[in-house]
Formats: C-alpha cells, sequence, structure tokens
C-alpha cells in the first residue's frame, strides 16, 4: 500500500478571501507580494489580470471592468501588494464601510397591503374641492381599499375598518363613517376573485373530466 505523503485538506489550508477565483489564483497573489524586485512584481501582476480578464473574456476590455479586476486583486493580497495600479487603488477601510440605509419606500407601512398607490390616490383626494367629483373618489378609494384588504386577510372585512384607515391615510381629511353609505358587500368581491382564479376553473375542469367515466347508480 503506497502511502499519500504532503496530503492537503481544505481546513488546514489558508483562508481564500474571494473563493470564486479558486486557490491557485491566491497562491499567484500571494507569490507576487513575495517577489521583491518591483519591476517583475509589476510584470505579475500584469499578468494575473490579464487571466482574470480571461475568465470573462466579453468584459475584459471595459475600463470599469479592469477596475474591479485591480480591486479585487488588491484585496487578495489583503492590500499588501505594492504595485503600480492604472487605477486609485481603494483602500481597506473604504471598502469595510457600511452603506447608509436606505429610505423604507412605503409611506404608510402600517398598512402595507393597500399599496403605494393608494396613499398617492388619498394625496390627491384631499387636495380637491369637496362636492360630487370628491366624494364618488373617496368611496372609489375605499372600495379599492376593501378589495386590497380581503386579498391579504381575512374572509370578511366591517366597512367600520376600512373607513378607520382611510381616516389614519389621509390624516383625519377624510371621514366616511359619519356619512352612513356602506360599500361593496364583501361577498362580491370574494365572488370575483374566484372567478377570476385560473385555479378554481382547472380544478372544476379536471372534476368533470375524472367524472365522466365514472358509473352513475
Amino acid at each position: 500500500m503506497q502511502l499519500v505523503e504532503n496530503l492537503e485538506y481544505n481546513t488546514e489550508r489558508p483562508h481564500l478571501i474571494i473563493p470564486e477565483y479558486g486557490r491557485h489564483f491566491q497562491k499567484m497573489v500571494d507569490h507576487a507580494v513575495s517577489i521583491e524586485d518591483r519591476e517583475e512584481r509589476n510584470k505579475v501582476a500584469q499578468a494575473i489580470i490579464s487571466v482574470m480578464g480571461n475568465l470573462q473574456p466579453h468584459l475584459r476590455d471595459v475600463p470599469d471592468f479592469q477596475h474591479k479586476l485591480w480591486d479585487q486583486l488588491f484585496i487578495m493580497s489583503d492590500f499588501m501588494l505594492d504595485v503600480d495600479s492604472p487605477f486609485p487603488i481603494t483602500s481597506k477601510e473604504v471598502l469595510k464601510q457600511r452603506p447608509d440605509a436606505l429610505e423604507y419606500p412605503q409611506n404608510f407601512p402600517k398598512y402595507r397591503f393597500y399599496g403605494n398607490n393608494i396613499k398617492r390616490m388619498i394625496d390627491v383626494a384631499v387636495e380637491w374641492e369637496k362636492g360630487d367629483k370628491r366624494s364618488g373618489l373617496e368611496y372609489a378609494i375605499a372600495n379599492h381599499m376593501k378589495k386590497c384588504y380581503l386579498n391579504w386577510n381575512k374572509d370578511v372585512v366591517d366597512d367600520k375598518a376600512i373607513f378607520k384607515h382611510l381616516f389614519e391615510l389621509s390624516d383625519g381629511r377624510i371621514d366616511l363613517a359619519s356619512t352612513g353609505e356602506s360599500l361593496t358587500d364583501s361577498g362580491q368581491f370574494l365572488k370575483n376573485r374566484v372567478a377570476k382564479n385560473p385555479r378554481s376553473s382547472s380544478n372544476k375542469k379536471n372534476q368533470r373530466n375524472n367524472n365522466r367515466g365514472k358509473k352513475r347508480y
């Protein structure tokens, strides 16, 4: 039985900074760092960049992509590689900076199931002069809110809950609870939703096909 010498396990090997390039690339970078002659070191760095670019030939001549390759080369060397880069060298501190937190795009995240467009419609409605036109828009918005609510929540919803949400979303400028009128019945929205659902129609069709060959007694 022949013994295997110098067998390396991944758990015993140095950590790969950018695993996508593999361990051989990392060894080439480490070799470039160890070269004392600056001119030779520059030649090796250029050769490594060329090989890295060959992995994605359709992008290797794009200036931004070349900059990315040089950044990755310095990252793999843990910023210890001292060569002449054709691009500004990004510092380790800049790369480790966290990006600023993005603002949440929803205007009123408390009721996410209504969506952003509802809030935009409400903002437009409150700017209109009071009258039949504005009242019609307010009830159209309330009915659409009820439809959205039923799509994502319970099978039934009280109109008072919709009026309350509309009152909050409009900052108290739309109050339909005091009018005493009702919105479209929940059952109508649910009926339309089932009719538009392709699964329900296909299930019924499959059921008819399955029952076609059965004997009836």
